[in-house]
C-alpha cells in the first residue's frame, strides 16, 4: 500500500507537546520543518521506507536549523542503510536503533528544560524566528543608493 502525500501540515498534541508528521520525501524540503517551527512543533513524527545518508543527513540538519526533535522509524529490514531514531533539538542523534535487520526501538525523553537543550531551544529558536521576520537586522539597515545598484562593482 502506497500513502499519499499531504497537502498541509498536520498537527497533534500529547502532554502539553506539539507534533506534526513528515513522510519519506519531505525530509528532501526544508520548508516542511520550517513550516512546523512557525507552528510551534516540539517534534515531528517521520517515517520513511529507508533512512538513507542523504535522509538522515537532512533530517538531522533540519532539527538543528529549527530547534525540534524528529523521531525517524522504517522498517527494520531497511535499517542496515540507516536505522531508526531520534534526533534531538540539537541535531544530534539522542537514540538510535541498531542498523540490523533485527526489530527495535528508540526511546528518547523530550525534556524542554533539559541542559543538553538550553541553547537551541530558549535562545537559539527564539532568535531564528526573529531572524526569519527580519526583526534582528531592521535597525542595522542602511540605506544607500549603493546598496540598491546590484549590477555595477
Amino acid at each position: 500500500m502506497w500513502y499519499t502525500p499531504g497537502t498541509e501540515a498536520i498537527v497533534f498534541e500529547v502532554d502539553g507537546y506539539r507534533f506534526g508528521c513528515a513522510i519519506c520525501i519531505e525530509s528532501q524540503f526544508p520548508e516542511v520543518s520550517m513550516e512546523y517551527e512557525r507552528l510551534c512543533v516540539d517534534a515531528v513524527v517521520f517515517s520513511s521506507y529507508g533512512i538513507p545518508q542523504h535522509f538522515q543527513i537532512a533530517l538531522r540538519a533540519h532539527t538543528g536549523q529549527n530547534c525540534m526533535w524528529i523521531s525517524a522509524s522504517t522498517p527494520a529490514q531497511k535499517a542496515p542503510d540507516g536505522p531508526a531514531g531520534i534526533i534531538g533539538p540539537d541535531g544530534k542523534w539522542s537514540a538510535l536503533c541498531p542498523a540490523s535487520a533485527i526489530s527495535g526501538y528508540s526511546v528518547s525523553k523530550l525534556d524542554r528544560n533539559a541542559p543538553e537543550y538550553d541553547i537551541p531551544l530558549h535562545k537559539a529558536r527564539p532568535w531564528r524566528s526573529n531572524a526569519r521576520k527580519g526583526e534582528i537586522y531592521r535597525e542595522k539597515t542602511v540605506i544607500d543608493p549603493r546598496n540598491q545598484n546590484r549590477k555595477e562593482y
